[in-house]
C-alpha cells in the first residue's frame, strides 16, 4: 500500500463539497426525474464528476476532480487524496455489494473515501457517507467483498464487530484472516466458511448453511420462493430439482441433501373447495394451496427482470403466468379438481 505524501487537503472543505453535490443531485433529479431514472453506471459517475467540478470552483479542489478509467477503486478522486465510490440501484433499498476487501485496485495516494449511492427509483434519492461507515458484512462473488448498507447505524459496521479499524484492516498483509475468524464463531455442526472462486457475480453469505439448521420460517420462505422461481418442481421430470439445488448453493449458500422431501414428505392429504372435499392430493399441491397468500406476497416483491431470467420469457402478469406454469407442469397428476380455477379464484 502506497501512503500519500500529499499535504492533507482540508476534510471539512471536501465534505462541504460533497454536501453541495448531493443538494445539486437532488435538485436536478426532482427537475428531471425521467433523465435520472436512466442514469446508471458510467453515465451517473460522469454526472457526479461534472456536478462536483462545478461546485469545486473557487475552492482548493477546483480542477482536481477526476473520473478514473478502468477497474479502479474509487471511481472519482479529488486532489489525489480523497475518493468517491459511486453506486446505483434500481431497487427500492439502500443495500448493495461493494468492493473487494483486498482493495488491490485502490488508486495510490487515496486515503479518504466516501460512498455516494443513488437509488434510481421514483422518487430518486441519494445518500453519501464515509465508505467504512456503511460496510455491514462480507459476502462473496468471485472474491470476498463488503456489503454496503447506507442506513447502517453507528457502531454496527463489520469493523466494529471485528474490533479492527478499517484503515488497519485494509493495510494488513492478510485482511481476510480476521474476517474468516470472525465468521467461524457462527458455524453450526456440519457448516463451513464459504469462499468459492467463480466467474459469475452471484452473491452469497460467507457461511455455507445446512437446510435443517435453518429456522422453520426461513425454510418455509425458501420453499415458497422455490415454487415461484422453479415451477418445474411440480413436474415429473427426473431433473426437476436441479436448478433449485444449484440456486440454493450459489445464491443462498445453503446445502439441502433431501430437497425432494421438502415438497413431498408427509404423504397425501385433502383439499376442501367450493363445498367439496378432494382426497389423495399430493403434498406439493397441498403446500401450494395452503400458502397462496404468502406466495403472492413473495411474488409481488420479486423484480420482473430477475423473474424473467428464471422463467426465460417476458413478464406480463406475474401471478397469471405463474399459475399457467404450475398448471402445465402438474398436468400429469390428473388432479380431481381444476387447479387453474382454484388458483385464479384466489387472485
Amino acid at each position: 500500500m502506497v501512503i500519500s505524501s500529499n499535504p492533507i487537503p482540508d476534510q471539512s472543505e471536501f465534505t462541504t463539497l460533497l454536501t453541495k453535490t448531493l443538494l445539486t443531485l437532488e435538485y436536478e433529479a426532482k427537475a428531471k426525474p425521467k433523465v435520472y431514472l436512466k442514469l446508471l453506471g458510467r453515465d451517473f459517475e460522469s454526472t457526479v464528476v461534472d456536478i462536483m467540478s462545478d461546485n469545486a470552483r473557487g475552492t482548493d479542489f477546483e480542477n482536481t476532480i477526476e473520473l478514473i478509467s478502468g477497474q479502479k477503486f474509487p471511481d472519482i478522486i479529488a486532489k489525489k487524496y480523497y475518493g468517491v465510490e459511486v453506486k446505483t440501484s434500481k431497487q427500492d433499498h439502500w443495500i448493495t455489494t461493494g468492493n473487494s476487501i483486498m482493495e488491490g485496485t485502490r488508486v495510490d495516494g487515496i486515503e479518504r473515501i466516501y460512498l455516494l449511492f443513488g437509488k434510481m427509483v421514483e422518487p430518486v434519492m441519494f445518500k453519501c457517507r464515509p465508505y467504512e461507515e456503511c460496510l455491514s458484512e462480507v459476502v462473496v462473488t468471485h472474491s470476498p467483498r463488503y456489503q454496503i448498507n447506507m442506513n447502517l447505524n453507528p457502531g454496527d459496521t463489520i469493523f466494529d464487530r471485528l474490533n479492527i479499524p478499517y484503515n488497519t484492516l485494509r493495510k494488513s498483509t492478510n485482511p481476510f484472516k480476521p474476517i474468516i475468524d470472525y465468521y467461524k464463531q457462527f458455524l453450526k455442526p456440519g457448516e463451513e466458511v464459504w469462499w468459492l472462486d467463480q466467474e459469475n457475480g452471484n452473491t452469497k453469505g460467507l457461511i455455507i448453511k445446512i437446510w435443517n439448521n435453518l429456522e422453520s420460517e426461513k425454510r418455509k420462505e425458501y420453499m415458497l420462493k422455490a415454487m415461484i422461481l422453479f415451477p418445474e418442481i411440480f413436474s415429473n421430470r427426473p431433473d426437476k430439482f436441479n436448478r433449485l439445488s444449484v440456486w440454493l448453493v450459489n445464491m443462498e449458500g445453503i446445502v439441502c441433501n433431501n430437497i425432494r422431501d421438502v415438497f413431498t414428505a408427509g404423504g397425501q392429504g385433502q383439499i376442501t373447495w367450493a363445498g367439496r372435499t378432494y382426497p389423495k392430493i399430493p403434498q406439493i399441491i397441498l403446500k401450494l394451496t395452503e400458502n397462496l397468500s404468502d406466495i403472492k406476497l413473495l411474488l409481488a416483491e420479486l423484480d420482473e427482470d430477475d423473474l424473467s431470467r428464471y422463467w426465460d420469457f417476458p413478464i406480463r402478469n406475474k401471478y397469471y403466468q405463474l399459475v399457467e406454469l404450475i398448471v402445465t407442469y402438474s398436468e400429469y397428476l390428473n388432479l380431481p379438481f381444476n387447479l387453474r380455477r382454484f388458483l385464479l379464484s384466489h387472485d
